[in-house]
């Protein structure tokens, strides 16, 4: 398969652009398109034939579920027979944005989309160009990351077409997503309401607006959201964690993965880190929102120079540092070589 790449404006999408790729759509094909998050590979949510073929380019086990992406509140009645007012009320606030609600499943929705599960994720993007294919194609559609299973989420086109190239139709290129982590996941048929992955939209703001909410390690809701469960967000290199700020760890982990003849990268962001200048790294702001949106395109960068370890500097574990480090944990904890 050839896979095609076309630029598309992310202020004013172009009409033949969008149209082209909602064609492709509707015949069973799949799409790769920018959200706000990172990159989503589509399909057409009622098609479960276009589901498979999801599954099979991204080399995704069957029972982890997607995440069915709209653009207005009525397909949203269309793949849900209820709504909890609690429902209504965040996403009054949060839509579109990187906010992804658990609700029940209706009967319309195939079993390979939910993992089997009775329940769905779903979420509306705050990005025009997904917007206006959703609405091109007059359906939902799936929307996990465009990568290959448990590599690190994309945030440019390039990413994209360096994981699935001749796996997928056609890449709708607009740049680089802005915010640059997956939406946060939170499950609404349970009160309080449980976060069952850190994401976009910090549970601060959710707090303001709903009261508390939990979280869980309970396998029985875990495994209603994508990126909890499974190999994910890894890179090849080996990815290791130390504590922010800290100079001395992070020199002598430079010294002790040298001295096991490996080829060390870093990503950082503190002024008192100072590495050597023949090391390859990077320095990224330490703004928390731009070390976000920098970080997979950084991890990405670092193995394509052949590093055998990446050193990371931790980041603190609040607001959407929380998902920060749940992606970075996920990612040193992988089985890397």
């Amino acid at each position: 398969m050839n896979t095609q790449i076309i630029k598309v404006s992310p202020i004013n999408p172009e009409h033949n652009v969008i149209n082209l790729a909602a064609e492709i759509l509707k015949i069973g094909g799949l799409v790769a398109f920018p959200t706000e998050t990172v990159y989503g590979l589509g399909a057409d949510a009622f098609n479960p034939i276009a589901v498979r073929k999801v599954f099979e380019a991204k080399n995704r086990p069957p029972d982890n579920p997607l995440i069915v992406h709209i653009s207005s509140s009525e397909q949203l009645m269309e793949l849900t027979d209820f709504l909890p007012e609690v429902g209504k009320i965040i996403t009054d606030a949060y839509w579109p944005g990187p906010l992804t609600i658990v609700v029940k499943a209706s009967k319309f929705i195939p079993a390979i989309v939910t993992g089997g599960l009775e329940t769905v994720a779903v979420r509306m993007p705050n990005n025009k160009v997904a917007l206006k294919l959703i609405e091109a194609l007059d359906k939902p559609i799936v929307g996990p990351s465009a990568n290959l299973s448990g590599k690190p989420s994309p945030t440019s086109a390039e990413h994209v077409f360096h994981d699935l190239s001749g796996k997928i139709d056609l890449i709708l290129d607009a740049g680089s997503t802005e915010i640059g982590v997956e939406s946060t996941v939170i499950d609404i048929t349970v009160h309080p309401p449980l976060i069952l992955r850190f994401g976009g939209l910090t549970k601060e703001k959710i707090e303001q607006l709903i009261g508390d909410v939990k979280t869980t390690e309970d396998l029985k809701y875990k495994k209603r959201s994508p990126g909890t469960r499974y190999r994910h967000y890894a890179p090849e290199a080996k990815v290791v964690l130390f504590e922010r700020s800290d100079a001395l760890a992070f020199n002598q982990l430079v010294q002790k993965y040298i001295e096991e003849g490996y080829k060390v990268g870093y990503i950082i962001y503190s002024d008192e880190i100072r590495p050597d200048k023949n090391l390859i790294g990077r320095i990224l702001s330490n703004d928390i929102e731009v070390y976000a949106k920098e970080l997979f395109h950084s991890l990405r960068d670092l193995d394509l120079q052949d590093v055998g370890v990446i050193l990371v500097e931790s980041v603190e574990p609040r607001g959407l540092g929380l998902a920060i480090m749940d992606r970075l944990i996920k990612a040193s904890k992988s089985k890397n070589k």
